[in-house]
């Protein structure tokens, strides 16, 4: 019996305290109803797509925030060990370096170990998808008008957790027997971000030396 994301990854681990939808609210739906399509064993490529007569932002709010709340436990488990002495870089192998700037600490691109990165990275997020003002809750609240370019510069970031997940830490995911269920997050965010074009495609290039298909269905040596 194939066992849920997180029955193989530790929960205890995990980067931040698990967003969680309001019970009785429109977005609550909306993630019940996504979740329901994911353990239906639909093609995840029609998975994605909006539901007939639901709000597009709702639909980009819910999946941003599972997809934190998933990568965020993939990483927290490989955390350990991804330290300062065997990840000194936030890369994707020795082509890709990703630097942090956050426009307040860190006002111009620097260079940080990818621990000190992630870390910085989850709570950036976290703080947007708490805001009231870019993510509301409330009902009748809209979304600001720079919404979805919000949700794409966070989906393009959590992007790059995959990226040094897959090419730095992967011997780890495969020990965990949890290469599977990584492998099934990834295609379900990719075929999120394609249906709804959040991603620029130069983004995506440290996973393209191995084809979509090679990628997604990696296998442990």
């Amino acid at each position: 019996m194939a066992l849920c994301l997180g029955q193989v990854f530790s929960k205890d681990k995990t980067f931040r305290p698990k967003k969680r939808f309001e019970p009785g609210t429109q977005r609550f739906e909306l993630y019940k109803k996504a979740q329901a399509s994911l353990k239906s064993g639909l093609d995840l490529r029609k998975v994605v797509q909006l539901p007939e007569g639901e709000n597009l932002n709702d639909w980009i709010a819910v999946h941003v925030v599972d997809f934190f709340n998933r990568i965020n436990l993939i990483y927290g488990t490989v955390s350990e060990y991804c330290s300062e002495r065997t990840c000194p870089i936030m890369s994707g192998g020795l082509r890709y370096e990703y630097r942090w700037q956050d426009g307040k600490d860190y006002k111009r691109p620097t260079k940080l170990p990818a621990l000190k990165y992630m870390n910085l990275l989850m709570d950036w997020i976290e703080s947007l998808i708490n805001n009231e003002e870019i993510f509301p809750t409330r009902v009748g609240v809209p979304f600001p008008k720079n919404f979805q370019q919000v949700c794409k510069k966070i989906l393009s970031r959590l992007f790059r957790v995959f990226v040094h997940v897959y090419i730095h830490h992967f011997d780890s995911i495969c020990s965990m027997g949890a290469e599977a269920h990584i492998n099934t997050c990834y295609k379900h965010y990719y075929y999120f971000i394609s249906e709804f074009n959040l991603i620029d495609h130069s983004e995506l290039e440290p996973l393209e030396p191995l084809s979509h298909k090679e990628m997604t269905e990696k296998i442990c040596n």
